[in-house]
């Protein structure tokens, strides 16, 4: 039987400012820590990306063309507040009020990001969230957006709380680089879901058009076999990575089992766990005013336990197989034999976004409503004529699509689907190398061209119906034909 998808589904594209706009000194804007930790790397920087900050015409017809209509996008703190706090750049915010215009006349229905991973440089320098004072400026920074930018509907919070704690301080991938820090992850995690709660009680209390949520990187876990030490890893990675999130989010604190986690992790590692008892009335009182949950899903994990000091090694060039990761106290993630992975090690497991899917439903009930933010393929494309064959990538897709549709069809409220990428953009690790767009971006012409997956994503958002290959796709394997 054919799977398809509701008819007011919405069959989006996801893009972050910094990852797409370029342009990161033009137009008044201030700097983030980005800009000089990439300098200092030398590898690539975000100049000039996908250059959205004078192609958005051309993305957004693009996306119209395409059957696009949703597209996600993110306000750069810094092209508001150049410095954070006080003077504000009019030049940024006319860009986003065009950005928004055009987009409405095309039909598209932008979901806007308040930070993706781009905290001004002035505030990330003083300790970005670990510092409370980043909080205040944030919901300062909302509430400006709120009532400036009146004419958008569907407004995040955050984009990945998890990714930017461990990122930057476990990992050390992010700047401000620093390895091996669990003090710093649990505080900043905290913090981040604090000011959260803030910004939605803000928005809720002033009583702005439209809806708000959060956007939370959710990658399931698995215990790697069935004895008792692995499924406890697997609950602590889990505790750290889904379910404290989440309970910040809908229950307004963290449950028995979560603390249970926490107090574990942080005795193995020296750390004090120490929450303000006043955050969780600010947290309580959000808990039930999350209009939807954004979850960006890529890959599930299987975890078995480990107690060696902490080892990560990140894969950032696609050279398959070199990826590690064990921290401490919490488990070792290993690669499960016989599932297919990315170049960049990411498991492909679509019945993790089901499982993880029908777990909020039974768990956290008050969900409301779910968007899949960010899904997609991270793939070494190769550029031909013009055209680009990228069957791995639909393949892909169509496989996360059938667990999305199983899931909706067993009772979650899933409203849509945003592909990560809606064209090809800057990686925060990997530079230019790894592609996830409908659409090529030529980096040095920034020409683009639709992929061969442009095109199955086309006749899915016209027929709403999961197919193994529509006729749009169809057109475009001929038309190569014909050159040929």
């Amino acid at each position: 039987m054919m799977k398809t998808l509701p008819e007011d589904f919405i069959f989006g594209g996801a893009t972050a400012a910094y990852q797409c706009e370029g342009a990161t000194r033009a137009g008044g804007k201030g700097p983030v820590a980005w800009d000089e930790f990439l300098e200092k790397q030398g590898r690539f920087t975000a100049d000039p990306a996908s250059d959205f900050y004078h192609q958005y015409p051309v993305d957004l017809e693009l996306s119209r063309q395409f059957g696009v209509n949703g597209i996600r996008l993110s306000i750069a703190w810094s092209r508001i507040f150049p410095k954070g706090t006080g003077e504000v750049n009019q030049e940024g915010v006319q860009y986003y009020h065009d950005v928004l215009a055009l987009a409405k006349e095309k039909g598209i229905q932008v979901f806007v990001t308040l930070h993706h991973f781009d905290t001004p440089k002035e505030l990330f320098d003083k300790g970005d969230f670990l510092n409370r004072e980043t909080i205040d400026a944030f919901v300062e920074y909302a509430r400006f957006c709120f009532e400036e930018f009146g004419e958008v509907e569907y407004w995040s919070t955050f984009n990945e709380i998890y990714p930017i704690a461990t990122n930057q301080y476990l990992n050390g991938t992010f700047p401000p680089g620093i390895s091996y820090d669990l003090q710093k992850v649990i505080d900043c995690l905290h913090n981040m879901l604090y000011a959260h709660a803030r910004v939605v009680n803000v928005f809720k209390d002033g009583g702005y058009r439209g809806q708000i949520g959060v956007v939370h990187s959710l990658e399931t876990k698995y215990p790697a076999t069935t004895s008792d030490e692995d499924v406890h890893a697997a609950f602590l990675d889990d505790a750290l990575s889904i379910r404290m999130l989440l309970d910040g989010t809908f229950k307004g604190r963290y449950s028995a089992e979560t603390m249970r986690a926490l107090h574990e992790i942080a005795a193995e590692n020296g750390l004090t766990i120490d929450f303000p008892e006043a955050d969780f009335e600010e947290m309580e009182k959000a808990k039930d005013r999350n209009d939807y949950l954004g979850i960006n899903h890529y890959q599930s994990h299987f975890v078995k336990a480990y107690h060696g000091e902490s080892r990560i090694h990140h894969n950032g060039t696609g050279d398959k197989g070199t990826s590690s990761y064990a921290v401490k106290g919490i488990g070792e993630r290993i690669y499960k034999e016989g599932l297919p992975r990315t170049d960049w090690d990411w498991l492909i497991y679509p019945k993790g976004l089901y499982d993880l899917l029908m777990r909020i439903k039974e768990d956290y009930p008050n969900y409301h409503a779910i968007y899949i933010t960010e899904n997609g393929m991270g793939y070494k494309d190769t550029f031909e004529d013009g055209k680009i064959f990228d069957e791995p990538r639909i393949d892909y897709v169509k496989q996360y699509m059938e667990a999305l549709a199983d899931a909706i069809a067993d009772g979650v409220n899933v409203k849509g689907y945003f592909l990560w990428s809606l064209m090809d953009v800057f990686s925060w690790s990997n530079g230019y190398n790894k592609r996830y767009g409908l659409f090529y971006v030529d980096y040095d012409s920034q020409k683009r061209y639709p992929k061969l997956s442009a095109y199955w994503f086309k006749g899915l958002a016209r027929t709403k119906e999961i197919k193994e290959k529509y006729e749009e796709e169809e057109s475009y394997r001929q038309d190569k034909k014909v050159e040929e």
